[in-house]
């Protein structure tokens, strides 16, 4: 049996670990911070409340982001926004010790990119994030989605041929314009 300072010191390490994820994963479909910060709040709240039942059947990761997911999408269809892309996620994303040049182009592929992810449905621009951005395998990301593997395969290969298009649409105006 686990006593309260366990307790405690694994609901703190769990936080330590899995906080900057949780939030870049709601910043990547949300852009006011304060709903950002409240949902990650949330994720973590639903999360601690009911760890006595989490039964090790899947990654804790995993049963993270599930719950991140269904807070988030819960939030959205309150609120009606499908807004999805951000500017809080370039911010996490941008390493610290580039150059300002680096930076600046760095955060102009960035901004190409999720401007090419918005062109994304939403199903397509979550399995984008979850296997792209936050690396979960094909399995994981079915787990946190609820879908057969196939569905995750089949998503993630249409919406990474959606976003090759489109940047490289983008590329040819940029050029274009030169």
């Amino acid at each position: 049996m686990i006593n309260n300072n366990e307790r405690s010191e694994e609901i703190r390490e769990i936080y330590k670990q899995h906080f900057q994820d949780v939030y870049r994963f709601i910043s990547s479909f949300l852009t006011d911070t304060n709903d950002i910060e409240d949902l990650t709040q949330e994720v973590f709240i639903r999360l601690f409340k009911s760890l006595a039942n989490f039964k090790g059947q899947s990654e804790l990761k995993t049963w993270i982001f599930s719950i991140a997911r269904h807070v988030t999408y819960d939030h959205m269809k309150k609120q009606k926004k499908q807004k999805i892309i951000s500017d809080r996620l370039l911010k996490f994303i941008l390493p610290a010790k580039e150059s300002i040049e680096e930076i600046i182009m760095i955060k102009e592929q960035n901004t190409v990119l999720y401007e090419s992810l918005s062109c994304l449905n939403v199903d397509q621009r979550t399995v984008v994030i979850l296997r792209g951005i936050h690396q979960l395998s094909i399995k994981e990301t079915a787990k946190v989605l609820g879908w057969k593997e196939s569905k995750v395969k089949v998503t993630y290969h249409r919406a990474l041929q959606i976003l090759k298009k489109n940047l490289i649409n983008n590329k040819e105006l940029k050029e274009g314009m030169i």
